[in-house]
């Protein structure tokens, strides 16, 4: 490797796909990826091609928030880099199927689908206050008076987000599929919305409910973006495992060691200096680590169960 190299290009652009329900629509996301000139980029041993998932309202954010950690990788590694953000989960899980990119962060759900449809493979997870997992939440109106769950809210306008997100929509469907319920017709239902999108819809009375997940919330409420008192949470999820650092398909064996190497030697003096707040360093992970959000897939038909 080249290790003078050291710069990196950061793209503001986002990847528009907005479903990676395996190969039937990696596929046509990708064709429309080269259609608007994204084309795969050029494999070179001196640079890398990173993306990160809609961890912020806005792509030109995220990809701000998010540079400092992966100029950090790139810099260890002695290369250079280019750093793309996608506007939905599912983006992500298709830049990597399609070898637009060799590194990301992904949310659960999208892993296990860029798995599934490609052979992504995880090398770490994010710890957030010290812990590798989190939770998917449920918020709603502050004046509504839930007390049995979810009986009190059949009816009630409910936003999911969008389809390839771990706590905005997988978890929440496979929760009430598991007690025989189709949010589609319990609720006023619709999907799609990213999970800023969902905690501002119910704030500003737009819809009676929306999913989201503990972090977004809590980022959302100390940047100022929501009033703490505009919503509460009335259903919180079980443990999840955090986001994931994967590697496409046919990445070096020996460069992804070496990632997870140096992500889980990030202390947390170090999280604080190159990731947003909370973010506090990694843990080695695998395939394996992901378990559930794989099961999920499957009980909710989006993945066949593997042999």
């Amino acid at each position: 490797m080249a290790s003078a190299i050291h710069h990196g290009t950061v793209r503001r652009h986002a990847w528009p796909a907005r479903s990676a329900k395996r190969s039937a629509i990696a596929a046509p996301c990708a064709i429309l990826l080269l259609c608007l000139g994204f084309s795969p980029p050029a494999r070179s041993a001196d640079k890398l091609h990173f993306a990160v998932g809609p961890l912020l309202p806005t792509a030109s954010e995220t990809t701000k928030a998010w540079d400092p950690f992966f100029k950090h990788l790139a810099g260890k590694l002695g290369v250079a880099y280019d750093l793309v953000a996608t506007t939905d989960w599912a983006g992500v899980a298709v830049a990597l199927a399609h070898d637009h990119v060799d590194v990301a962060w992904m949310g659960p759900w999208g892993y296990v689908l860029a798995n599934d449809d490609s052979g992504a493979q995880a090398i770490a997870t994010a710890n957030y206050d010290g812990k590798p997992i989190y939770h998917a939440i449920v918020i709603g109106r502050p004046d509504l008076k839930i007390e049995k769950w979810p009986d009190d809210a059949k009816g009630l306008r409910m936003a999911f987000a969008d389809t390839g997100s771990t706590s905005g929509w997988l978890i929440p469907t496979f929760w009430f599929k598991s007690r025989g319920i189709d949010p589609r017709t319990y609720f006023q239902y619709r999907d799609g919305n990213t999970h800023a999108a969902n905690e501002v819809a119910v704030s500003s009375g737009q819809a009676d409910l929306a999913t989201d997940f503990d972090r977004n919330r809590t980022s959302m409420i100390e940047r100022g973006t929501i009033d703490p008192a505009s919503n509460k949470i009335v259903w919180t999820s079980d443990p999840l495992p955090n986001d994931a650092i994967a590697v496409r398909k046919g990445f070096d064996p020996a460069l992804a060691s070496r990632l997870r190497e140096i992500l889980v030697a990030i202390s947390e003096d170090q999280a604080k200096a190159i990731l947003p707040a909370h973010y506090t360093g990694f843990v080695a992970a695998t395939h394996a680590s992901y378990k559930i959000i794989e099961q999920a897939g499957v009980s909710v038909g989006r993945l066949k169960p593997r042999p």
